[in-house]
């Protein structure tokens, strides 16, 4: 498969596009006014504890309060039996009540694990995870764990061998395998997790605080390295702080009652010391020994680098923060498939090869400037695409289309043969329309980012032996997505049932905001409608007060209808208030807007 990158670059906006064999699958855009916050870890306060909702909004310095459930709230493990029996290795204890977990005004070190999507604030977890190239540091689990998204058993069992050899005393391995342990602590899962560059920087000697601090610096735009601006700058590390973890790194301890003066100012959690737990990651797949030892050390150091942050922090500040959208696509989509990356900035070029030659120097030749005259984008055909993307309704080849509605619930999408007519008969002309909606399907979720609960409504067939077809090829389709996703079977009606994991807002509603006509309803009264309304409101209105002639303000669409198709009724009306009417067309008024004016 060809794979290209494609990153456009505009003083206000960087956009970033994945196209496959010639085919856009993703778009990702950043703008300087907004950045995203996922992977992000900061020092925030409690606002508010909700018993209720088992859970609490924690302001961490964003527009609105962020939502942490108790969940995601550290605990320690569970004891052993009494019996003598293991008990499962990380299990947590029973969730208790979030009132026994929080009290108002507590200090707490959170990170976002979902941005602010719509109304709803940040999603929160204070299971901190630190990722690398190959593995996932949990500082406060101690299992180790292999990405489900590793099928091979023979692999997953070299790799899980390959890092309880190297964990040796540190954490303990997880049994049987079970799945991640970061889908089970509330933080993303690989591949889902912010992903920090390669630890190669080690080897070329450069000691860990420096290193923590020039991806502090890329992040944040120092001059010394000509990166891009994004918002405050990271706490520095002073020279001579010691490596600690206020009020986290101590032995968890029983909890005070809430709102005493002698709870603690940070939730105590198991301390992480030198018990660590660890993710193996999906692109550790074929790794040696050697790349996962490196990454492990690079992990421990830069836990330490963080400790001393957050030991530094004030309420609100942010202690770790994720890369620009350059950066973080060299990062999170470079992979040995990827023919080239090509940018339309030479700053930005500039940037991008400082960083590909200090952790993935293998890659170096493929990045590539972008000279031409005519928009990067527009040669690619990336700007259609986007553009189609925010349609509701995807024409398929054969003829068929999809349509699309995002609701807040839900994301429902629409099989219709259209104007695909078939050869053979009507189940052949169904089974190809839902071969090809599978795939459509699939690949209109990646671009436009859409997540949460999905309904696909195919067109009803009969032969069982074609619904398993399209069933595997939806989920064929669905594997090439990065995001994680789970598909059900299909239905006797014909639908089918998935959930796909979102981080960030959906491309449409980066890129829009809700009609102001019709304020996002997608529809209005017709002419007709508003008419009668008019009318209706006008007897309202003589009823209750004293007025000697009418006036309506109303869209000139409106008021012609009504002088020309409605104008006997008009008289009519006058007769029976014994009042006349005047109506006056207002350009600026939409079709729904009208105002009846006593004189």
């Amino acid at each position: 498969m060809s794979e290209e990158i494609l990153i456009n670059v505009t003083p206000r906006e960087t956009r970033v596009a994945l196209v496959e064999n010639g085919m856009l699958q993703e778009v990702h855009v950043e703008r300087a006014s907004r950045r995203g916050y996922v992977g992000n870890i900061y020092k925030g306060k409690v606002s508010r504890v909700m018993p209720g909702m088992q859970a609490a909004f924690v302001e961490i310095g964003l527009d609105r309060a962020a939502f942490l459930h108790a969940s995601d709230i550290v605990r320690p493990t569970a004891p052993l039996p009494e019996d003598g029996g293991e008990a499962p290795p990380g299990a947590p204890l029973p969730t208790p009540p979030i009132n026994e977990l929080l009290r108002d005004g507590q200090e707490i070190i959170v990170q976002v694990v979902k941005d602010p999507i719509g109304t709803k604030g940040a999603r929160l977890t204070t299971h901190l995870s630190i990722p690398s190239r190959y593995l996932v540091l949990l500082p406060y689990s101690k299992v180790l764990g292999v990405s489900v998204r590793i099928e091979d058993e023979s692999e997953r069992q070299r790799l899980k061998e390959l890092l309880v050899e190297l964990t040796s005393g540190q954490a303990e391995p997880a049994a049987n395998d079970p799945a991640p342990p970061a889908a089970r602590h509330g933080v993303p899962e690989p591949p889902d997790v912010a992903l920090l560059p390669p630890p190669r920087a080690l080897a070329a000697g450069l000691t860990p605080r420096p290193l923590v601090a020039a991806l502090s610096a890329a992040a944040r735009g120092d001059p010394e390295v000509g990166w891009p601006q994004a918002g405050p700058p990271p706490i520095t590390n002073p020279a001579n702080a010691q490596p600690r973890l206020a009020g986290l790194a101590q032995p968890a301890a029983p909890l005070a009652a809430p709102g005493s003066a002698a709870a603690p100012a940070l939730r105590p959690v198991p301390a992480p010391v030198d018990r660590f737990g660890y993710i193996v990651r999906t692109n550790a797949e074929g790794q040696p020994r050697e790349a996962l030892a490196e990454d492990i050390a690079y992990l421990g150091r830069l836990w330490s680098v963080v400790q001393e942050n957050i030991a530094r922090a004030s309420v609100g500040e942010r202690v770790y923060e994720d890369l620009n959208l350059p950066l973080r696509a060299l990062r999170d989509l470079m992979r040995p498939s990827v023919e080239s990356v090509r940018i339309d900035s030479r700053e930005t070029l500039e940037r991008a090869l400082d960083f590909v030659r200090r952790f993935m120097p293998e890659l170096v030749d493929r990045v590539e400037h972008y000279p031409g005259e005519r928009p990067i984008f527009d040669l690619y055909g990336v700007e259609d695409e986007i553009q189609k993307a925010l349609r509701k309704e995807v024409p398929l080849k054969s003829g068929g289309h999809l349509v699309i509605d995002q609701t807040e619930a839900m994301t429902t999408i629409d099989v219709n043969t259209g104007a695909f007519l078939g050869s053979r008969n009507l189940e052949e002309t169904v089974f190809r329309t839902n071969l090809e909606a599978a795939q459509a399907a699939a690949r209109q979720l990646r671009l436009r980012n859409l997540g949460g609960i999905v309904i696909v409504d195919f067109i009803d067939m009969a032969d069982e032996e074609h619904r398993r077809q399209v069933l595997r090829q939806l989920h064929k389709a669905m594997a090439r997505d990065r995001a994680k996703a789970t598909v059900y079977d299909m239905s006797a009606l014909g639908l089918v049932e998935m959930t796909r994991k979102r981080t960030t807002e959906s491309l449409a509603r980066q890129l829009c905001e809700p009609c102001p006509t019709c304020s996002g309803r997608g529809i209005l009264k017709t002419a007709e409608t508003v008419t009668y309304e008019i009318f209706r409101e006008i007897t309202r209105a003589v009823r209750q007060f004293e007025a000697k002639q009418l006036l309506v303000l109303a869209a000139p669409q409106v008021v012609n209808r009504i002088l020309e198709e409605d104008s006997a009724a008009v008289a009519e009306l006058e007769e029976f208030i014994g009042k006349t009417i005047r109506f006056q067309p207002e350009e600026h008024y939409s079709q729904e807007q009208y105002d009846v004016v006593l004189l």
